[in-house]
């Protein structure tokens, strides 16, 4: 039985969070995550959930800081939704000037979303997002990057019209390069996700979710790219989720933790995404030896390097600083 906001059971509480996230993580896939060399995708999300404590990843589950990554690293490729107010206390929305539709976050959650029109109704909104400043969101899956976010709530831009929610373009880049996009559709009725290639090749993987309907190409391919690789530039992995709206593009958020590393992804696509993600040679693994070959070159890497050459955002295709070269078997 769970207590509170407490995400476990009183006795797992008492192990140790490695072992809690490595149960979680067999519970899943059926196996137990290695722990020394991790090899696929999923293994490497789990080996980053259990040791990887960089600075670098703290600021990417806080939604406030996420948008001001991208405003600092993308301004020229993607539009940031106006924040109208950040706080603790929803009282204060009744001096606040909002437009006709906007959108409650928490800051430090997932999923804790309310939309709204018109002026705020300070009662109601206390009622609809009590809890939300006290969630220990990190518990549920043991995701550090989450304990670090500021525990606030924020109003900010609704984006799309009004006929339902835009959808979601969610890049994952790789040693700064985009490697996927998956197109994220039919939320309230049943998520499905669609995955393609950088130049929009369909994918023949599935991210354990029914696939959704084709699609053309985003009008804003090149920037969706472009500005997912200057975001995830500096990072081994990094997800970039971002919509586009009435023919401009718009960020969404970030997240270092896609699935919580406990999505089902089909073993080709597990594999695949393992060998173009180094991890970094951080705590214990820099005892690890070196070697092993570098992952080969997908054919895309070639069409994003032009991208960002396009949009002012070249950079090499070689590793982040610290990544690992080898790859894990």
């Amino acid at each position: 039985m769970l207590s509170g906001d407490d995400r476990h059971p009183r006795w797992e509480r008492a192990l140790p969070a490695a072992v809690r996230r490595a149960r979680r993580y067999a519970a899943v896939h059926g196996r137990r995550p290695p722990q020394l060399r991790p090899g696929t995708f999923t293994e490497k999300l789990n080996w980053r959930i259990t040791w990887d404590r960089r600075e670098l990843l703290a600021p990417t589950c806080d939604k406030l800081a996420m948008k001001e990554a991208a405003l600092r690293l993308a301004p020229a490729l993607v539009r940031v939704p106006r924040t109208y107010w950040a706080g603790t206390d929803v009282a204060e929305l009744a001096g606040v000037d909002l437009p006709d539709r906007w959108v409650l976050k928490a800051n430090h959650s997932c999923a804790r979303v309310l939309f709204d029109e018109g002026p705020a109704d300070p009662d109601r909104l206390a009622a609809a997002t009590a809890g939300w400043l006290g969630d220990r969101y990190w518990r549920k899956s043991e995701e550090w990057a989450y304990r670090r976010a500021r525990p606030l709530l924020l109003v900010e831009e609704r984006i799309g019209g009004d006929d339902g929610h835009p959808s979601d373009l969610k890049v994952v880049v790789t040693d700064g390069v985009p490697r996927l996009v998956g197109v994220h559709t039919d939320r309230r009725d049943g998520l499905r996700i669609r995955l393609h290639s950088p130049d929009w090749e369909p994918l023949p993987w599935s991210w354990g979710y029914p696939a959704g309907p084709e699609a053309p190409p985003p009008e804003r391919l090149l920037e969706l790219l472009a500005a997912a690789a200057a975001i995830g530039r500096d990072f081994d992995m990094l997800r970039v989720d971002c919509y586009e709206a009435d023919g401009e593009l718009w960020f969404g958020e970030l997240t270092p933790y896609p699935g919580a590393g406990l999505c089902r992804l089909e073993p080709g696509l597990d594999a695949w995404l393992g060998e173009h993600w180094r991890l970094p040679r951080t705590g214990w693994r820099r005892l690890l030896p070196r070697g092993g070959a570098q992952p080969a070159p997908h054919p895309v890497q070639l069409g994003v390097r032009a991208v960002g050459h396009q949009f002012g955002v070249e950079r090499p295709l070689g590793p982040p600083s610290g990544a690992d070269p080898e790859v894990a078997a």
